[in-house]
């Protein structure tokens, strides 16, 4: 053997109590590759009933098992007159301070934690075989009760025991810290990326928009000047085509446009202040109504709806809620659009509910991602950028967006602020 274990004969062998299948795989994997002698059971009961037929140098056990959990299993061992110097290792994830404790009292010799180096598992194995005999030279411990918790706890574990066993606590507590502040500083170095990244998609998004405007204007504009100046001269096919032009332009314009509101809505400070929902409603609902070709809106306001919020980001959430109220609703007879507000739990909330042709529910899960679309661009035109753009606001004021539909019966939108 040749593990750099001191086993006192070749017979000398580890049991390991394990019900997981894939941990006890793991583990005979281990034992296989640093050549220890192994035996494996599924339970504590399994497992002490072999180890009083043919003691162990040491034992491992899982303390979550069937028939007889890993506490029980130790103490039991603990108990057996010919086994009492055997050394338990008790694998545990140690989220409860109990679990020491409980260890403690029924004689156990260590821990080790899940998930677990091979390294440290092995070098554990190696310092309580080395050390097995030191309990042996001293005076028997006859153990002492202590109360945790409310409950008194009979401690069985020696000096030696205990003091291994906080040694080992310890060790992994500092390994868990260290692999803690590891991670923080990878999240950190992550996060300095991402904010490095957001600026430079920002900058390029605005040197984008700004570069295509130009060019956007000047095509939209000389489309008009045909026109208006020439279309006397055209057919009803060419007429048609500067139309499309004109149309497909202003289409790209307002993405732009919505572009920018999306990466303005990710960026700035907010400048809270008390702000009347109802009225800054009424404004935009009054600038959809006149710029809308479609039917007249039945709209309804609650009066007075107050709120803490940036005044210029909420009438962006408005525009984008009501705009999309106006377009999915203005094919039915008697278009109708609701903004109020509600409280469920202490949490107060508002919604933007219309009665147009909706959409379904199962489909919607990505609907507040940019350029998300549940309508084909030939029915209702837009970017889909709109819904993401309020989600943006929403999030940056500590509240959250949701919302119910149903096809054919229209869809009511939901937001809170904080």
């Amino acid at each position: 053997m040749n593990s750099g274990l001191h086993f006192n004969n070749e017979k000398d062998y580890v049991l390991v109590a394990e019900d997981s299948q894939v941990q006890a795989k793991r583990l005979q994997h281990f034992f296989n590759k640093t050549k220890i002698r192994s035996r494996f059971f599924q339970n504590g009961a399994d497992a002490l009933e072999h180890a009083m037929k043919e003691k162990p140098a040491l034992i491992i056990s899982d303390i979550m098992m069937p028939v007889m959990n890993g506490y029980e299993f130790c103490a039991s061992v603990k108990q057996v007159a010919d086994l009492e110097d055997v050394p338990v290792i008790l694998l545990t994830s140690l989220n409860n301070p109990l679990d020491i404790i409980k260890g403690l009292q029924a004689g156990a010799d260590n821990f080790i934690t899940k998930p677990y180096e091979e390294e440290y598992l092995l070098s554990r194995i190696r310092y309580l075989l080395a050390n097995r005999y030191v309990r042996s030279q001293g005076a028997p411990d006859t153990g002492i009760d202590i109360m945790f918790q409310g409950e008194r706890f009979h401690i069985n574990s020696g000096k030696k025991q205990i003091l291994d066993l906080l040694l080992s606590v310890y060790e992994a507590a500092m390994n868990r810290n260290i692999q803690l502040i590891q991670a923080q500083q990878q999240l950190q170095m992550l996060n300095e990326d991402l904010q490095s990244a957001n600026q430079e998609l920002e900058s390029f998004a605005q040197t984008v928009s700004h570069d295509l405007r130009s060019p956007l204007n000047g095509i939209l504009g000389f489309a008009r000047l045909v026109k208006d100046e020439y279309g006397e001269q055209l057919d009803q096919e060419g007429k048609q085509y500067i139309d499309w032009i004109i149309q497909s332009g202003n289409g790209m314009a307002d993405l732009i446009e919505k572009l920018l509101a999306f990466a303005r809505s990710k960026k700035g400070e907010i400048s809270p202040e008390e702000v009347n929902l109802s009225e800054l409603a009424a404004s935009v609902a009054h600038e959809l109504q006149q710029s809308s070709d479609g039917p007249r809106y039945a709209i309804r306001i609650q009066e007075n709806m107050m709120a803490k919020a940036d005044p210029g980001l909420l009438k962006v959430v408005l525009h984008n809620l009501l705009g999309n109220a106006f377009k999915y609703s203005q094919k039915v007879e008697s278009p109708e659009i609701t903004f109020a507000s509600g409280s469920h739990r202490g949490q107060d909330f508002y919604y933007v509910r219309d009665n147009g042709i909706g959409f379904d529910m199962s489909k919607a899960g990505k609907l507040l991602k940019p350029f998300t679309r549940l309508h084909y661009e030939e029915d209702y035109s837009g970017s889909g950028v709109g819904l993401s753009t309020v989600n943006q606001i929403i999030e940056r004021h500590g509240g959250r967006v949701w919302f119910e539909s149903e096809p054919g019966k229209g869809a009511t939108f939901y937001f809170s602020l904080d």
